[in-house]
Formats: structure tokens, C-alpha cells, sequence
């Protein structure tokens, strides 16, 4: 059993997983990417990891169940687990949150419930807030609204621009999504 990214973009938080993975030879490995995007750069770094990848791409099929049902067949064909959502820009529907219930983790760029959806990082800096920061949760059926199990402040002080922020709060990402998805998997939180 082992674990699948779902990742858009990219794909820094899947790279820091598969490096984190690698270094610390994790019991349970990250067995699947699965990109939405043909193009995105997360795929480049799976072929570089020699990781397996699916690119399905939602506009191949004729709604979001249909797509949705893919995914739910590829991650039993390569006998997923878990799943950490890194930077994946859909929102989960039922048909892969009922068999994934409590399998689903999210890392969300705010302190949570503050700043939900997609442009957190931007929302926090315009707001302005002095806090900001990460949040690891696990995905229930609304948006950014699961049960938190972990959370990291960072400051936003009067110097930083919109792109030193994001920069700030991918590092504390990339070091603590790793540190959580582990112990989580390997059944220590």
C-alpha cells in the first residue's frame, strides 16, 4: 500500500516529499503522481524521481464523476493508500472522498479558517495580517474545511513583498508537510 500525490502545478511540495522520502527511506513509499495538467512541471519531476505518473485530464471526460471514477481506478490499480493533495487546484468530489475518507490530507497556504480557497498567500498579504502561516488538514467534503492536524505561524513583517511571503511560507511547507505526511502514514499522529 502506498501513497499518491495529486498535484496541478509545480510540483515544489511533491519534490520536497520524494526528497524527504528518499532521504529518510520511509516504510511507506510514494507510489503515484496524479497531475491534472499535462504540462505541469510536477510530471517533469516525477520522471526525474522515477516516479510513477498519471496525467488525467478532466476536460477528457464528460463530467466530474466519470473523472473523478478514473482516478478512483488507477489508484486501485497501483494500490493507493493515501493520498496528499500538493498543490492540486480541484476540489475533491464524493466519488473519491467516500472510498478515501480519512485518507485524504491537504496543506493549505494559511492558518486555517482563515484565507480558505485559492488565493490565501495574496488575501493575507492585501488583508494585511501580521500572521499568516501552513496548515495540514485532512479533506472532507467542503473547501479548506477538514479537521486540522497541524498548523505553523509565519510573520508577515513590514518589509516583505507579495513574492518573499509565498517564498517564506514554502519553506516552512516543504519542511513540515514531509515531517507530518510520514507520521501520518506511518501511524504516529
Amino acid at each position: 500500500m502506498g501513497i499518491a500525490v495529486f498535484a496541478s502545478g509545480n510540483g515544489s511540495n511533491f519534490q520536497s516529499l520524494i526528497d524527504c522520502s528518499n532521504k529518510e527511506n520511509w516504510e511507506v513509499p510514494i507510489s503515484l503522481l496524479i497531475c491534472d495538467r499535462p504540462n505541469a512541471k510536477a510530471i517533469e519531476r516525477a520522471q526525474a524521481a522515477k516516479v510513477p505518473y498519471r496525467c488525467i485530464n478532466p476536460h477528457d471526460f464528460a463530467d466530474k464523476v466519470r473523472y473523478e471514477q478514473e482516478i478512483v481506478n488507477t489508484l486501485e490499480e497501483y494500490q493507493i493508500k493515501w493520498i496528499v493533495l500538493a498543490g492540486y487546484m480541484r476540489i475533491i468530489g464524493e466519488t473519491i472522498l467516500n472510498p478515501f475518507i480519512g485518507k485524504i490530507v491537504n496543506i493549505h497556504p494559511s492558518l486555517l479558517p482563515a484565507f480558505p480557497g485559492k488565493h490565501a498567500i495574496e488575501e493575507a498579504f492585501t488583508y494585511p495580517v501580521k500572521i499568516t502561516g501552513v496548515t495540514i488538514h485532512f479533506i472532507d467534503e467542503g473547501i479548506d474545511t477538514g479537521p486540522i492536524i497541524a498548523q505553523e505561524a509565519v510573520s508577515v513583517d513590514p518589509d516583505d513583498t507579495l513574492a518573499s511571503l509565498e517564498d517564506k511560507i514554502h519553506r516552512v511547507e516543504h519542511r513540515l508537510y514531509p515531517k507530518i505526511v510520514r507520521s501520518w502514514v506511518e501511524g504516529k499522529l
